[in-house]
């Protein structure tokens, strides 16, 4: 019997290998030579690799099964770069170019990147003097590295340069507590890019956000007229007739809005949202922010606010507004407030990556906010999901 099971185990085996074989010749087939940035990026992965235990990450890059656009070498050369020259630490931003800006610096002149590879070799000799894996990065850091790495080969992730600018930011703060540094180095890029700045973030960080999690309900008297609140207050659409409510001052009686219950004056909080496809609004209102009429909630009036509009214009709520890739548009939107660091943050709460990050110095109490004008889909509060923590050694066998 073993040997029938053999006989049609064995072809299949040697027919999985040659496809593998075959595809792997047309990958090489179709690929292109490296340009001077890209080969720079291959090198980079290779110095930061060799330092760092356990960032077996890294070699897919410096062996170039991963290789980034042009544009987006040159942005992380000049990035980094900058970083070094100008002595400060990830915490400190000024200066630094937000996402939107990208596109201007990796098109700065060649003399700019130049002297940008220049800084970060000075700094690489340094590495290379370092003895061969001299560097423990902590458990928090190698199980986000393997994460990206999972990801990555699922497709779900377009290149392994979220994982190099953690190994990067490990290496250049050793100064850091282990444990913290996959969390900072997550405040930090959403402090220096704004919008998208992590198409993905790892279970380990997306677990510490998670543990922010805060019950949230409805403060009936707050709400439009308008609206319709399930009996939990947690659900809410727009319905066909106003019902009579007093007019608290409180009170929204222009926008279809509520806010909720309890407002937060320190801390972290983080809640989950199920929004509609065609119109919505979510973020945070301040308590002395105004809310009769129909003036604008944007930031002048008090608000830090997501808004989606006829279902494909995706756009935070700044003066003036600040345009957002339709590739982000969510259906389920995570909202993470840090009032003590002064960051609100959205993030698509099913692809665990992030939206937007509004950074602004608290100084009253802010109250969770949510808006619709969709009369067959709620807008749902949702409770955050317990954390998952996963068994497998490696690279998840169920994610």
């Amino acid at each position: 019997m073993m040997q029938c099971l053999q006989f049609l185990v064995e072809p299949t085996k040697n027919v999985t290998e040659k496809f593998k074989e075959f595809r792997t010749k047309v990958k090489n087939e179709k690929r292109e030579p490296l340009d001077e940035s890209q080969l720079f990026i291959v090198n980079l992965a290779k110095d930061l690799g060799r330092v760092c235990q356990r960032s077996e990450v890294l070699e897919n890059i410096s062996k170039s099964e991963d290789v980034w656009p042009t544009l987006t070498c040159r942005a992380f050369i000049l990035e980094w770069a900058s970083l070094l020259e100008s002595k400060k630490r990830p915490m400190l931003t000024d200066g630094w170019p937000e996402r939107s800006d990208w596109k201007d610096l990796a098109l700065s002149s060649e003399q700019d990147v130049e002297s940008g590879r220049r800084v970060i070799l000075t700094w690489t000799k340094d590495l290379r003097a370092q003895p061969e894996q001299s560097v423990w990065p902590g458990e928090k850091v190698v199980a986000a590295l393997d994460d990206f790495e999972n990801q990555w080969k699922k497709g779900r992730m377009a290149t392994l340069q979220s994982a190099m600018e953690l190994v990067f930011w490990m290496l250049i703060n050793k100064e850091l507590d282990k444990e913290n540094i996959p969390q900072k180095w997550l405040m930090w890029k959403q402090r220096s890019q704004k919008i998208g700045a992590t198409p993905y973030i790892p279970h380990v960080v997306w677990d510490w956000i998670s543990e922010a999690g805060v019950e949230v309900t409805l403060d009936l008297d707050t709400a439009n007229p308008d609206l319709l609140i399930s009996e939990d207050e947690k659900r809410m659409r727009c319905g066909f007739e106003r019902k009579d409510a007093p007019n608290y001052h409180q009170r929204f009686d222009g926008w279809w809005c509520a806010v909720g219950t309890e407002g937060f004056a320190s801390g972290r909080q983080y809640w989950e949202v199920d929004v509609g496809e065609m119109d919505w609004r979510i973020g945070v209102a301040k308590e002395s922010a105004l809310r009769k009429g129909f003036k604008s909630l944007n930031t002048n009036t008090g608000y830090l606010t997501l808004r989606l509009e006829r279902g494909t214009e995706l756009k935070a709520l700044t003066v003036p507004f600040t345009a957002l890739p339709a590739a982000l548009i969510p259906r389920k939107v995570g909202v993470y407030l840090d009032y003590d660091q002064g960051q609100l943050s959205f993030y698509d709460a099913e692809n665990h990556s992030h939206i937007y990050t509004y950074n602004e110095t608290f100084d009253e109490k802010l109250f969770p906010l949510f808006g619709t004008v969709e009369i067959v889909k709620d807008l749902v509060i949702r409770s955050p999901g317990n954390r998952s923590y996963c068994l497998c050694p490696g690279v998840c066998l169920w994610g």
